[in-house]
């Protein structure tokens, strides 16, 4: 099992990267979201790799992040969802947000990733339900945001679930409150009031 490349970025292509490392370039296929996140070629990267094998395919699929390779492998165990499209999901919605989605039943979200459709994303979130857990959201969150303790942590959940009982879905208020600029010392409302100027601009 190949747990991660670290090497020169030699190609990139429209749905795969090639890593030099010690003279052997390896493809590897990626999320359209990866490919914007691309050094330019000659720079040293360090991808996640997973080793999928069926039959006679041999594939390495990439991620910038540990998490992201996880949460792939989840979503290629989900019938009728393959690595090609668990990429497109990775493409269109970040883990977190997948993550949001999926516990939220929020469809809507999960079925504008391409090749997805109402029936696979109803089955996504059935099967992955129990899989995915709302705390590393809510976690990795707050680490993006910069704020560290857990009075921080839980007065960022609590600015999402007003979001949520002030009408919006569990995934705009998550996107929301992911775009502000979070301090250790801000209050559940003050969070609150800059995640409702934010939404506006999602």
């Amino acid at each position: 099992m190949i747990s991660y490349i670290t090497g020169q970025l030699a190609e990139v292509g429209a749905d795969s990267i090639v890593v030099d490392h010690n003279g052997i370039g390896y493809q590897i296929f990626v999320a359209g979201s990866v490919l914007g996140q691309m050094p330019p070629s000659g720079s040293m990267v360090k991808v996640y790799t997973y080793l999928y094998v069926r039959e006679d395919i041999l594939c390495l699929y990439g991620f910038l992040t540990r998490d992201d390779m996880n949460v792939f492998k989840l979503l290629i165990t989900v019938s009728g969802i393959g690595p090609k499209g668990a990429l497109g999901i990775l493409s269109a919605l970040s883990a977190d947000d997948l993550r949001f989605a999926v516990m939220a039943g929020d469809t809507k979200a999960i079925s504008k990733a391409p090749g997805i459709g109402t029936k696979t994303a109803q089955r996504l979130i059935i099967e992955l339900k129990d899989k995915l857990k709302l705390e590393d959201v809510f976690e990795n969150s707050a680490a993006e945001s910069g704020s560290s303790t857990i009075s921080a942590q839980n007065n960022t959940n609590e600015a999402v679930l007003a979001m949520v009982a002030l009408g919006y879905s569990q995934t705009e208020a998550l996107q929301a409150v992911r775009q502000c600029e979070i301090t250790d010392d801000m209050s559940s409302d003050a969070i609150l009031k800059l995640a409702l100027k934010k939404i506006l601009t999602l």
